[in-house]
This record gives C-alpha cells, sequence and structure tokens, in this order.
C-alpha cells in the first residue's frame, strides 16, 4: 500500500538531522468530550517542539527515540482521510527502514490507539495501548514506568490534562528518564474541528528548559485553565448572565493566583454591567497594587466601559 504519492516517508526516514528524543509521553482521547492530547516530559531541550502533535476532530500523535516528526504530520493528515490509528501507523512503518530505531504512538478522533517501539529502541523502553490511551517511554530508568503511566492514567480523576499529568507524575515516581529531567509540554485540542486551530487549541503548553519541568508545567496549567474561565465569565457577561459570570470570574481568580489580570477584568464587568459599587471597590484594591491599572480603566473605549461622566469621576478620583 503506497501512503504518500511523493515518498516522503522513505525521503525522511535515513535520519539524517533526526533528533534523539529518549522520553516517556501519553496520548489520549476524553470519552466525555473527545478532546484529544498529548503529553511528554523528557532531559532534552524543547521537547514539545518535536514530540506533541494534535489536531481537532482528527487525532494525536507522539514520535519520539530517534524522533521523526514526519510521523507526527503524516499520521494526521491520514487520520483525517478517515483512516484508523492502527491503520496510519502501521502504513507508515511500512515504509520506513528506521522504524527499529523509533518509538511512536498515534490515537484517533474514536479513542483507537496504537503504538511501537522499536527493537533496538534504547532500553528500558516499552509502551501500554489501552481503552482510550497509549503510553510510551524509552531510555528510562527502569522498566515499571510505563505500566505505572498506564495504571495512573486509568485512576485518575477530572479533565482530560489532569489525567496525562497524573500520568506524567506516576512515571517521575518510577524514575523517568534515566538523565533525569529538562522540558516538558502538553497538547489538548477540542473533540471538533471547526477550522479554526486558534479556538480548536485547549492547551498548548511547554517548559523548554527548567529543573522541574512537570511543576512548572501544573503551574501554567492552572494559568491557563483561568484564562479559559475568564472565556467562559465574557460570554456571560455579553449575555447578561451576572451569576454565570460572578462564579467564572471568581473561579478564574482562585487559578491565577497573585496575578491581579482576572480580578481587574472582572471589576470593569462588573462596571460595565452598572455594578458601580463592587467593581469601583474591586477596582480600588487592584490599583492599590499598581496605579497603571487605573490609568488603564481611563483609556479603555467606550465598547469595554462605558463613559458615564459620574464613573469616571470615582475612577479618576482613586488616583489621587
Amino acid at each position: 500500500m503506497k501512503l504518500v504519492e511523493d515518498d516522503s516517508m522513505s525521503r525522511m526516514a535515513i535520519g539524517a538531522g533526526a533528533p534523539l528524543i529518549h522520553t516517556y509521553s501519553i496520548v489520549a482521547r476524553d470519552p466525555d468530550n473527545g478532546q484529544l492530547g498529548v503529553a511528554v516530559q523528557s532531559h532534552y531541550f524543547s521537547v514539545g517542539s518535536v514530540v506533541t502533535w494534535a489536531e481537532a476532530g482528527v487525532g494525536a500523535v507522539a514520535s519520539q527515540a530517534l524522533s521523526e516528526p514526519a510521523y507526527g504530520k503524516l499520521g494526521l493528515d491520514l487520520m483525517r482521510a478517515g483512516k484508523t490509528a492502527p491503520d496510519s501507523l502501521s502504513g507508515l512503518l511500512a515504509s520506513d527502514p528506521m522504524k527499529e530505531i523509533r518509538q511512536v504512538a498515534m490515537i484517533d478522533a474514536e479513542g483507537r490507539a496504537a503504538a511501537h517501539t522499536g527493537s533496538i529502541t534504547i532500553p528500558e523502553a516499552g509502551h501500554v495501548v489501552g481503552e482510550g490511551f497509549s503510553v510510551q517511554a524509552n531510555m528510562m530508568l527502569k522498566n515499571t514506568v510505563w505500566p505505572a503511566m498506564a495504571e495512573a492514567y486509568r485512576g485518575a480523576k477530572g479533565a482530560l490534562i489532569d489525567r496525562l499529568l497524573a500520568s506524567l507524575d506516576a512515571a517521575e515516581v518510577e524514575g523517568g528518564d534515566i538523565r533525569g529531567r529538562q522540558s516538558a509540554a502538553v497538547l489538548i485540542v477540542d473533540g471538533k474541528n471547526t477550522g479554526r486551530p486558534w479556538h480548536d487549541t485547549i492547551f498548548d503548553l511547554r517548559v523548554d528548559d527548567g529543573a522541574e519541568p512537570l511543576k512548572e508545567i501544573r503551574r501554567l496549567a492552572s494559568v491557563r485553565k483561568s484564562y479559559l474561565h475568564m472565556r467562559l465569565a465574557e460570554a456571560a457577561q455579553a449575555r447578561g448572565d451576572l451569576v454565570a459570570m460572578e462564579r467564572e470570574y471568581e473561579a478564574a481568580e482562585r487559578l491565577i493566583g497573585d496575578n491581579p489580570e482576572m480580578r481587574y477584568w472582572h471589576s470593569i464587568a462588573l462596571l460595565s454591567l452598572g455594578q458601580i459599587e463592587p467593581g469601583i471597590a474591586m477596582l480600588k484594591e487592584t490599583g492599590a497594587r499598581d496605579r497603571n491599572w487605573i490609568e488603564l480603566t481611563l483609556r479603555l473605549p467606550a465598547m469595554m466601559l462605558p463613559r458615564d461622566p459620574a464613573v469616571l469621576e470615582r475612577i479618576k478620583a482613586l488616583l489621587k
């Protein structure tokens, strides 16, 4: 079966310049909402720029060991064309003379997963394919890493990102990469493809170089969750649902920690909906930390903050 008319796989499989990404990763589909994700950690700089691939409504791919990024591009192309993840992976492997030093995993939009660990991939190396996920690892300290990842993913609760990170944490508990830690990444896309990848991408987080990349990726995930709640708050504001808006902004504020961003836009939303007293009180609190937030408020266009002279005077007074 000829998969690519221009023989792209044969040309790329020679391996010249292919990065040696020894790592552990997981690809998975959330059965509740169809989200597709891939998460990875490695002792390799910027692992997310090579290993992680995903497209909403199509699938997710992890390409590692003697990593060949074309597995990501071509794997998604084939799944988009209607092939299953197992068929896509087996077809690409059949065209790759370097397959015995590759490690690749794929999952499609129906949750069908497949993985390959080449026979000369540096040990400890292996994978587990389960219902709606695959975990894979190479150059690990111990051969218990990938079974622990699978068990952690199966047992984890909550959103897909929380389950993916639980799997990575389990790998680290088992010793992880024999060389230690350096970078991590998470990529999660929606279950449906709108044709707007900037909208369909839910999480796209990377720690390219750090002493504790999993700790930092969790912090970034919390910040991203905060912005997702702000998006819901803005939608509630647009339809005039004060209760939902308050609930979402409060969640956003909890997740973002000391950053005043969410608290500030919460105050602006209250003012725009005519909730002047709580809005001014909240704005005063933010301005006490940095007067520039007050100055910014006076520069907002009318579409963001009605130009009520009385309200503007009260805002100006916060600068005194």
